[in-house]
């Protein structure tokens, strides 16, 4: 018997979950990070695509909890949870995180990519969810996929070719 899966596309400041056969997928991962949180043994796996490090920077009255890294990762999991994975069996692996562009003034505000990333383990860390591996840095772009049965993160690196972790 052949499996047909889907594969489950994640927009920019955007989250879902899959289960296996299907996998998941985002691109246009630059200064983004792309944040996988899964339970291997329930085949469960949950995809966000972070823009920015903190909602408290956040101007207008609607806020898009998939967008920061502090409100993402707590959603995700808690979807997961209601999905049946067990916060015991939670790990992740992250994407992204590149420096975009060249500054020379040095301003903080213009690392987004490395205050992406710091905001994202600050997040895992918090929910005790370990960090299995990770792709992150550089200043090329990255679109990720990753697959609940094998736990694999595929990712296709711009100009770098492909690799999985």
């Amino acid at each position: 018997m052949i499996e047909c899966k889907d594969t489950i596309k994640v927009g920019i400041a955007d989250m879902n979950i899959v289960k296996a056969p299907n996998v998941i997928r985002t691109s246009g991962l630059g200064s983004c990070v792309g944040v996988v949180v899964y339970d291997q043994s329930r085949e469960l796996a949950g995809l966000a695509h972070v823009m920015l490090p903190d909602s408290s920077l956040t101007r207008s009255g609607s806020l898009n909890i998939a967008k920061y890294a502090d409100t993402a990762i707590k959603e995700l999991v808690s979807i997961l949870m209601k999905n049946g994975a067990r916060s015991y069996s939670l790990k992740a692996k992250i994407a992204g995180g590149a420096q975009m562009f060249q500054f020379t003034s040095g301003s903080d505000m213009m690392r987004i990519g490395p205050r992406n990333v710091e905001a994202v383990r600050k997040e895992l860390a918090d929910l005790h969810i370990s960090i299995v591996a990770e792709d992150v840095g550089g200043n090329s772009g990255r679109t990720i996929e990753f697959n609940p049965k094998t736990c694999l993160l595929n990712i296709r690196t711009v100009n770098k070719g492909i690799k999985d972790l």
